[in-house]
């Protein structure tokens, strides 16, 4: 059983900065790829990225490539999603999540954390 529990959302400008954690933990957890996804209301939970467990190999969404950065910090079980240049259009509930193979396809995840809440005021 993997645990993930998000933290570092909250309200932003346009044109701003924001980072969210997302911790790690259980049994087999540094094996596992964590990804983020979003979901805004009335939309379809959409995957922003992906960071493979061991190479460090990482996957970007379109609508986010170029201006959100994943990165994971092994030691302290934590994965990082650094966003830039944040529009309205970013406004969601943010969700880690853990899957064997990387990929921000939500079918392949085993487990997620509850999200937290970013919102990009105009």
């Amino acid at each position: 059983q993997v645990q993930l529990v998000e933290s570092g959302g909250g309200l932003v400008q346009t044109g701003g900065s924001l980072g969210l954690s997302c911790v790690v933990s259980g049994s087999g957890s540094e094996y596992y790829s964590i990804a983020w996804f979003r979901q805004a209301p009335g939309k379809e939970r959409e995957g922003v990225a992906c960071i493979d467990s061991g190479s460090g190999r990482t996957i970007y969404g379109a609508s986010v490539r170029g201006r959100f950065t994943i990165s994971r910090d092994n030691a302290k079980n934590t994965v990082y999603l650094h966003m830039d240049n944040l529009t309205p259009e970013d406004t969601a509930v943010y969700s880690c999540a853990a899957a064997i193979f990387p990929t921000i396809l939500k079918s392949g995840m085993d487990y997620w954390g509850k999200g937290t809440r970013v919102t990009v005021s105009s």
